[in-house]
This record gives C-alpha cells, sequence and structure tokens, in this order.
C-alpha cells in the first residue's frame, strides 16, 4: 500500500493503492501543497488502520483513465529500428543501437509518448550515465532474466553513442510528422568553451625494432599465422578487413591488395569507410603470399581436391574456414607478445604500427590516409600528425627564412612616408606627377581642409 500524488488532466490527484487496487481523490483547488498535504494525513491515518474512506473515494471520485499514448516510444524505436536502422546500418551499428535501448533506453522512456519526452529527460538520462545511476532494470531480451550492466561512471564518448541512436529516431519521427518541435536529444553533451577538453588518447604503437621482433617470434614459434602477422604490419588492415581477403583480391601484376570487404561479428560487410580501394603490396608480403598459395595447392593436388580459387580466403584456420578473430585475439596474440618479450597491446595497434612507421621515413599524410581508408584527412592529421618528424620545427624555420628574404628584398610602390591620410597607397602614377609639381616647379597639391 502507498500514497502518491499525481498530477493528471490539469488537477491535481492524491492515489492510494492498497491491494492490487487504486483508490484516487481530486484536489480541486489545484494545490501541489494542498496535495500533498492531504496525503500525509492519508498516509497517517492507514498507519492508525483507518481505511473507511477508500470506498467513499471509489465512489465519489474514480481514478482518471490513463490516456492510450499516441505514439509510445518503446514500439516506436523498435518499429524504427526493425524498419530503418537494419536497412541502413552495418549490423555492428544496428547491434550497438539494441544493446543502448534494451539497457538505457527503455529503462527509461518505457511507453511514454513521444511528445511527453522533453530536453530535460534526455539531459537527465545523460547526467545519470555521467555519474553512474543506471535507470531501471532492463530485462535481456533472449534470456528473459535482469540483463548485465557494468556499474559505475559512463565516459563521455559512451553516452553520446548511447544517445545517438535516440536523436536518429527523433529525426526521423520529426520528419514524418509524428513529433512536433525540435529534436530533445539533438547535442545534449554540446561542450561548452569554459569545460576542458579530455587529453585526446594516443595511438600506441610499436618501434621498428620491436616489430621486427614480434615477426620474427611469429616465424619461429607461430609459423602457421606469421603470413597474417606480416600483413597486418605491413598493409595496416583492420583485422576484419585482413581475415575477409580471398586470392582474388591480389593483384601480384600490379603490386597491391583490392580491400572490398570486411568481416564484422562473422558476418561480410564493406569496409569502415563504405569504399573499397587498394592498398600497395611490398614484395617481401608478396613472395610470402606466393609461398601460401604453392603450399595449398600442393596440399589440394595431393588429397586430389581442386585448386584454390579466386573466392577462397587466403588466411584460414586448421579447418579451412575464415579466420576466427576473437579466437585468434584470445589464444594467439597473448602468447605471440610473451614470445617476442612486448608488452600489452592490442591488434589493431599493428595498424598504428604500420602509419607510425611510414610517417617516421617523411611519407606524406596523403599517402597514409589512402593506405589506412580513412574518410577524411582530418583523421589521419588528427591520430598521426603529432608524429611528423620534425614538422613543427620545419615549419618555423620555413618561415623565419621567409620573413629574411622579404626583408631583403626592395620595396614595391611609393615608401610609407608617402602614402595618403587614410593609409592608402596612391594610384598608380600619382606620386610621380606630385614629385614633379613639389620639387621643380615648387609647387605644393592643394590638401584637404582640416574642421575642427
Amino acid at each position: 500500500m502507498g500514497v502518491k500524488v499525481r498530477f493528471r488532466r490539469g488537477k491535481w490527484w492524491v492515489f492510494v493503492y492498497r491491494d492490487k487496487q487504486q483508490f484516487a481523490k481530486c484536489i480541486p483547488d489545484g494545490d501541489e501543497d494542498l496535495a500533498r498535504e492531504v496525503a500525509r494525513e492519508l498516509t497517517a491515518k492507514l498507519a492508525r488502520g483507518d481505511r473507511g474512506f477508500l470506498e467513499q473515494w471509489r465512489a465519489r471520485n474514480p481514478a482518471p483513465a490513463l490516456a492510450t499514448p499516441a505514439h509510445p516510444f518503446d514500439g516506436y524505436f523498435r518499429q524504427w529500428l526493425e524498419s530503418y536502422a537494419r536497412t541502413h546500418c552495418k549490423a555492428s551499428t544496428l547491434a550497438g543501437y539494441r544493446h543502448a535501448f534494451e539497457l538505457y533506453l527503455r529503462p527509461s522512456f518505457g511507453d511514454r509518448d513521444l511528445a511527453a519526452i522533453t530536453r530535460t529527460d534526455v539531459k537527465q538520462l545523460a547526467f545519470d550515465l555521467l555519474a553512474g545511476k543506471l535507470p531501471g532494470n532492463p530485462i535481456n531480451p533472449r534470456t528473459k532474466k535482469p540483463a548485465k550492466r557494468r556499474a559505475g561512471k559512463k565516459s563521455r564518448a559512451y553516452v553520446k553513442a548511447t544517445l545517438a541512436p535516440l536523436s536518429e529516431m527523433f529525426n526521423h519521427a520529426i520528419e514524418d510528422g509524428h513529433f512536433t518541435g525540435t529534436n530533445p536529444a539533438l547535442r545534449v553533451l554540446k561542450r561548452t568553451r569554459g569545460e576542458e577538453m579530455p587529453d585526446r588518447r594516443r595511438a600506441d604503437f610499436l618501434t621498428s625494432e620491436e616489430a621486427a621482433g614480434l615477426l620474427t617470434a611469429a616465424r619461429e614459434h607461430f609459423g602457421r599465422w606469421y603470413p597474417f602477422v606480416l600483413c597486418l604490419l605491413h598493409t595496416g588492415l583492420r583485422i576484419g578487413e585482413a581475415i575477409a581477403l580471398q586470392w582474388g583480391d591480389v593483384d601480384q601484376a600490379g603490386g597491391f591488395l583490392a580491400v572490398q570487404r570486411n568481416l564484422v561479428d562473422g558476418k561480410l560487410t564493406t569496409p569502415k569507410s563504405g569504399k573499397a580501394r587498394r592498398v600497395d603490396l611490398s614484395g617481401e608480403l608478396a613472395t610470402v603470399l606466393e609461398r601460401v598459395a604453392t603450399r595449398r595447392k600442393a596440399a589440394a593436388l595431393a588429397k586430389g581436391s581442386p585448386a584454390p580459387a579466386a573466392a577462397d580466403w587466403i588466411f584460414t584456420n586448421e579447418h579451412g574456414n575464415a579466420v576466427d578473430p576473437d579466437n585468434f585475439r584470445r589464444r594467439v596474440w597473448p602468447k605471440l607478445l610473451a614470445k617476442a618479450g612486448l608488452r600489452s597491446i592490442r591488434i589493431h595497434d599493428l595498424r598504428h604500427t604500420f602509419a607510425s612507421l611510414l610517417i617516421s621515413q617523411s611519407e606524406s599524410l596523403a599517402y597514409v590516409r589512402e593506405q589506412m581508408g580513412h574518410h577524411s584527412i582530418a583523421l589521419t592529421v588528427d591520430t598521426y600528425g603529432h608524429l611528423v618528424p620534425g614538422g613543427n620545427r620545419a615549419a618555423v624555420d620555413r618561415l623565419a627564412s621567409r620573413l629574411r628574404t622579404a626583408g631583403n628584398r626592395p620595396p614595391s610602390g611609393p615608401p610609407l612616408d608617402r602614402l595618403d591620410r587614410r593609409g592608402r597607397r596612391p594610384a598608380a602614377g600619382s606620386h610621380n606627377l606630385a614629385e614633379t609639381q613639389v620639387e621643380p616647379m615648387g609647387i605644393e597639391p592643394t590638401t584637404s581642409r582640416v574642421r575642427f
């Protein structure tokens, strides 16, 4: 049993819940303070066992019926997920949207009408996540059991990713005429000028000596995986892009790999940028891949099987299937790092190593961007610009040299003492006329009248 105060239909109501039944009393004056005072008195009566007023309430003031939401959030978001997001988003993005919905968005907004969700509500959810407060008690849709969520404060990036599908859904609701006004989830975590910018995490990478040690350990102790690790270091491919390589993607004559696919969560999709690209093939990697192809053909011939086709995977497991990235990450990668005597780094850091080694040998950022497949060179500069050797010092040296050259160059046009009263240079030839009038003839040009 409990007593609660609610505002509905423009009036304040006091609700009493008893034995799964609801009793209500309307406060006609519409005063919240009065409603809460009545609630306190009723709580005291119930504590004394006085319940005679409940039936009187039920007869005189029936509880107001709850209006059915025109666009309940739960159903609307699910429909948006299955229609737009499933069609236009990658599988990994769709999975992230569902994760955010089940763990945070649905427990926060439930079946509330879209029109009832305000910017204050969305900001409160964002601030609660930043503070480590988790909304509601979500249920895992597959197991039908309470979902597991990590406690603790969430980062700004995590909260932004959580609110991203909510903002996108409201954009479509506005376009379809199902929501009026501005998007309540738009730029909720907009950074203010006075707020300090967090330090951007710089990519971790191996030195050339460490990378060589890693390749040596792979060749001597993990010979099966040596071509795979060499490919990651010599091309900078994402692990999903390397796993999805097929023999038809190798162009030995042209000296490049055609990166056309990406393996994410066991599903083939496009590369992260959405576009195919060509990556230069080093001579060493080309030789190693050619040996792998030769051994693969010999093994197939010995078994009486057909030779590898263009659509076959380059890198396979023991059973000839595509490499499982999680299996490699758990069972092979830690052991390989231990054999090489290296610190614990991610497989993705080999991609950063590829970029850093190119930059250290003075390759242009434009070339690095092309090989890495970044959608914009701004991303390349933000991530690897600090690695450009002596870039800042060379820039200021060029500036100093330009200033020295300008200081030794004879001035063009009239000298500064012959500028007009507004600091402008005279028109071409006008200063020659003035010199002719002043010096040979002794006639001074007329000046403007000065007014005080």
